[in-house]
Order: C-alpha cells, then sequence, then structure tokens
C-alpha cells in the first residue's frame, strides 16, 4: 500500500488521518506550532551588543536592523520598534486616525489589530474575508462601501454612524498576501488611507512586491513566534522620508536632539526597539532566505500527505503570489466543520501542537457594538481553519 492510499480511510476517522499525516512529515517528536531558530551568530551579535553596553534604544545595531529591514523587503525606510502593536499604533497616526475615526479593518486578525485603532480613540469597523487569501475581500468590501458611505469633501463617510473611515488596513493572514490591487484601488475611489499589517509575512510577495511596501505605510512584528524574532519588536516600513522621520520621532518620545536638554515637541511614545533586541534581529535577517526555503519546503511535504486526506485542504499561497508560510493551515471541508475541535483535541493530545483560528473580533465584549458588515465568510472560515506545526527548524539545514 503507498504512503498515500495509506490516509485514505473513513471520514468518521479524520483527526486520526490527520495526525498520522503531521508525524509522517515531522516525525514522531512533539512539535510546537512555531519556534524560533538560533542557528546563526545571534550569540556572537548578543554578546557584541552587551560588551558595548549599549543596550537600550540607541546603538549600530538597530540602526543596522533597520537598514538591513529596509533592504530585504526593498522599502526606502523601516522604524524599528517594541513590537508590531506598537508599529501599527504609529502608522495608524500617521496615516490621520484621529479620534472618532472608523478603521476598517478584517474581522478575521489577531486582536492587536483592533487593539491599534482603539489606542487611536478609533473605531475598528469590521469587514469579511475571501476564501482564496484569507484576506479582505475587496470585492465585496466594494460593493458595501458603494452602499453604505458617501464623499463629503474628499472624506469617506459612513451613513449610519456618520462617522469618517479614516484608514483601510489588511491584514496577510499566516503570510498570504491579500488582492493588494483591489484594496489599492478601493482607498484610491473612496478616499481611504491603506496602511499595511503585515505582521505575518515578512518574506511575503504580492506580484514581485513585498508585502508592507505598498501602503502609505506597512508593519511588521518580530515576536517569538514569528519567521523571525527579535524577542519583542515590531518595524513600521514605508517610502515616504517624511513619515519615516516622523515615526522615529514619535517612537523616541518626541525628544529634539540636544546635547543635554530634555525638549520634547509634541506627544511621543517610548516605542524604540533595544538594541539588545535588534543584535538577536539582525543575526535573524541574515538567516531569513534559508529559513523561507525550509518553510516552503515543510509546506510541500505536508502538502504531498494531506492531497490524498478527504474532507480537509491545506492552503496554498494565492495566484502570482509568493508566501512565506509562516503558519501552515488546514481548512476543513464546510461538511467537516463540526470536526475541527476534535482535531485539535486528537492533534494536541498526540504531541502536536495546533491552534484554531483567532475569535472573530466582533465576538470578543471590548468590540461587539463595533460597526460591521456581512461576516458569513470569515464567520466559516472560522470554524475551519487549523493551524498545525510550522517552525524553519523542522526543515532548517
Amino acid at each position: 500500500m503507498t504512503a498515500i492510499n495509506a490516509f485514505e480511510t473513513p471520514m468518521t476517522n479524520l483527526p486520526d488521518q490527520i495526525v498520522d499525516a503531521i508525524r509522517s512529515v515531522i516525525g514522531p517528536s512533539p512539535a510546537v506550532l512555531h519556534e524560533p531558530c538560533f542557528t546563526g551568530n545571534e550569540w556572537i551579535y548578543v554578546k557584541e551588543c552587551l560588551d558595548s553596553t549599549f543596550v537600550s534604544s540607541v546603538g549600530e545595531f538597530v540602526d543596522r536592523f533597520e537598514v538591513d529591514l529596509a533592504r530585504f523587503t526593498g522599502a526606502k525606510h523601516a522604524v524599528a520598534v517594541v513590537n508590531g502593536t506598537a508599529a501599527l499604533h504609529i502608522a495608524l497616526k500617521l496615516a490621520g486616525v484621529t479620534s472618532g475615526d472608523e478603521v476598517l479593518i478584517p474581522a478575521l486578525t489577531f486582536v492587536a489589530t483592533a487593539n491599534a485603532v482603539t489606542y487611536c480613540n478609533a473605531i475598528p469597523h469590521f469587514v469579511d474575508s475571501e476564501d482564496s487569501t484569507l484576506g479582505v475581500d475587496a470585492n465585496k468590501l466594494r460593493d458595501y462601501l458603494v452602499t453604505h458611505t458617501e464623499q463629503r469633501a474628499g472624506q469617506c463617510v459612513n451613513l449610519t454612524s456618520g462617522r469618517v473611515i479614516r484608514a483601510l488596513v489588511p491584514m496577510h493572514t499566516f503570510g498570504h498576501p491579500v488582492d493588494l490591487d483591489g484594496l489599492l484601488a478601493i482607498a484610491h475611489d473612496f478616499n481611504i488611507a491603506l496602511v499595511e499589517d503585515a505582521a505575518e509575512s515578512l518574506g511575503s510577495y504580492y506580484h514581485g512586491q513585498h508585502t508592507g511596501t505598498f501602503g502609505l505605510l506597512g508593519t511588521l512584528s518580530f515576536n517569538g513566534n514569528k519567521t523571525i524574532t527579535t524577542g519583542g519588536g515590531g518595524a513600521i516600513l514605508t517610502n515616504d522620508a517624511e513619515l519615516a522621520r516622523h515615526a522615529k520621532h514619535l517612537t523616541t518620545t518626541a525628544k529634539l536632539p540636544h546635547a543635554w536638554e530634555y525638549c520634547h515637541d509634541e506627544i511621543g511614545y517610548n516605542y524604540r526597539m533595544p538594541n539588545l533586541n535588534a543584535a538577536l534581529g539582525c543575526a535573524q535577517l541574515e538567516q531569513l532566505p534559508a529559513m523561507l526555503v525550509a518553510k516552503r519546503a515543510l509546506f510541500q511535504h505536508y502538502q504531498a500527505v494531506f492531497a490524498s486526506l478527504q474532507g480537509i485542504a491545506l492552503v496554498t499561497e494565492p495566484a502570482q503570489c509568493q508566501s512565506n508560510y509562516w503558519l501552515q493551515t488546514l481548512l476543513l471541508d464546510v461538511e467537516q466543520a463540526s470536526l475541527r475541535d476534535l482535531v485539535l483535541k486528537a492533534t494536541n493530545q498526540s504531541g502536536y501542537m495546533t491552534r484554531p483560528a483567532w475569535m472573530l473580533m466582533h465576538e470578543l465584549e471590548s468590540f461587539r457594538d463595533c460597526p460591521r458588515m456581512d461576516l458569513s465568510v470569515a464567520q466559516s472560515l472560522a470554524e475551519r481553519l487549523i493551524n498545525i506545526p510550522s517552525s524553519s527548524c523542522l526543515y532548517y539545514a
């Protein structure tokens, strides 16, 4: 019997089939969802940073990390900050989001996207996703805006609330690029700023261009579970020199340069990435190309075994896109959605950490009263998505 036929068993055994499929790819040892790999110059650079005593917001590594990050992504400017949420907070402020505005964000996202909107005293406005990218459905959003908004003095106004819709924040779910052409057209036609939440998509490309570089600003995350990590950390990407300057100013407490005086010319934030974290990031960036190769190899091995299973599919990168495959993701058929928790239980009990997608934002107590469009696709996806072990270490040589 071939390896493929070995998995062709009744649908009622799907949870066990999935456990067997994961085991056939990564072996019998327990595996977490995503762990960092430290096999390069991490120890060397961190020691250099410690020896220099410049471990906080000033030092050569944080400056170097920004240069290296801009070079890798193709952005003209990168500003390193303490985490991805801080990056998105500042990016929204720089995009003009202010108190009482609404910001369009996917309901299917990590809570940080919605939290960053509220840090600006703005209101999240939840929009639906599409099956092919797991991200914002541009066609459905356009139809919604046509019937629910109007232009007043060059601003997009929600007809129901009377509030200005200031920005649109697409999120590249699990590293898969969204329909940026469609969303850029919406941003242009409806006078809405586009700010990309590329927290999960370092190393992902839309039509050959790196995610996070299409909108007015983009943001990245380097949390411990991301493709590369700085422990905690994030970055703002932009091609606008003035926005980059202002981002760095705001994230260093808005302190004016002076040899000894402490003068701050606006409300700032203590968001600058510490040099110690950046030292780790510099070493991680050196290994990023090899990590991306390893994550694609892991996807291909998963793809080979899951192709034979009925009732479930492995999520693949959208057409004309290159995903970093940050988290390998299974999607149950609609008819098998009721098996999701059984799959989660079977895999975790077998030592393979798996997780569902996030609870949809409008279902959280903090955001239940926020405006939203029909979210039927996001709801269906949330009920059927399962992330499986995805560490680049599993195939990183």
